[in-house]
């Protein structure tokens, strides 16, 4: 079995069963909702304990369980630029707003990147008369570039100089 194919078993039960992705990280909890779903959907893996809890909600067999808790090929299955309206809005974002953002962060903190792995993000729904909005969150690690081979005072690291 490939991971994709899991992935598809994966949504065909919960389609059957009638569940809602609340439902599902409820169920199994233990992480942000974000990445338990990740997870399932073949972007993340569950720690075994997590693991266990999805197969037994899911009525996975061992090796199934096992495939959860296995490192995936994370962004396999979406297409550059995406085509999905949503996926593809969320990407053009950052096209559009991602040179600002980044000299924000550079003007802020230095020179170096925002960690996706030591990372934080919600999403809420937020009330609003002339139509609900999406409120997407995000926290990541200040991550400074080193900065190799420095002498005669060059920092090490690059954080926002004095």
């Amino acid at each position: 079995m490939k991971r994709s194919d899991l992935t598809e078993k994966i949504l065909d039960i919960k389609r059957e069963k009638g569940w809602s992705w609340k439902h599902v990280t409820d169920e199994i909890c233990g992480m942000a909702p974000l990445l338990v779903i990740g997870a399932l959907l073949g972007q993340h893996k569950l720690v075994k304990p997590l693991a266990k809890r999805a197969a037994q909600l899911f009525g996975l067999s061992a090796a199934e369980e096992a495939m959860l808790n296995e490192v995936p090929m994370r962004g396999t299955g979406v297409s550059m630029p995406p085509t999905d309206p949503l996926i593809y809005r969320l990407y053009e974002l950052i096209l559009v707003n991602g040179p600002a953002m980044k000299a924000i962060i550079e003007e802020e903190f230095g020179d170096g990147i925002m960690s996706a792995i030591d990372f934080n993000m919600e999403i809420d729904r937020e009330a609003n008369p002339k139509g609900d909005r999406v409120k997407i969150s995000m926290s990541g690690k200040f991550l400074p570039f080193k900065y190799y081979g420095n002498e005669q005072g060059i920092p090490e690291y690059g954080f926002k100089e004095a």
